[in-house]
């Protein structure tokens, strides 16, 4: 099984930086592509980010500009670097990990954007 872990959620002002973490317990190289969700209550579950392991980027329209995600393949980890944090970027961040015959989720960790 693969276990991804991820850190670095919290509570944060409006216009403030936060950069999530996310730990896998297999080499990422393994892993056609990891990506960054996030759902807040009531809505849908969003994509807000993913790098494949070639090393392209897809990001949500309203994060562009704003998050970047980026990887350490010899630490097997993930980061989304959130910059000019909106109150709506408020949910719970949701690491995945996606293969062509698995895909795996990790916990999420909060991000709570307000004043």
């Amino acid at each position: 099984q693969v276990q991804l872990v991820e850190s670095g959620g919290g509570l944060v002002q409006p216009g403030g930086s936060l950069r999530l973490s996310c730990a896998a317990s297999v080499s990422i190289l393994t892993i056609n592509v990891m990506g960054w969700y996030r759902q807040a209550p009531g809505k849908e579950r969003e994509l807000v980010a993913s790098i494949t392991v070639g090393g392209s980027t897809n990001y949500a329209d309203s994060v562009k500009g704003r998050f970047t995600i980026s990887r350490d393949n010899t630490k097997n980890t993930v980061y989304l670097q959130m910059n000019r944090l909106k109150p709506e970027d408020t949910a719970v961040y949701y690491c995945n990990a996606n293969s062509i015959l698995w895909t795996y989720w990790g916990q999420g960790t909060q991000v709570t954007v307000s004043s």
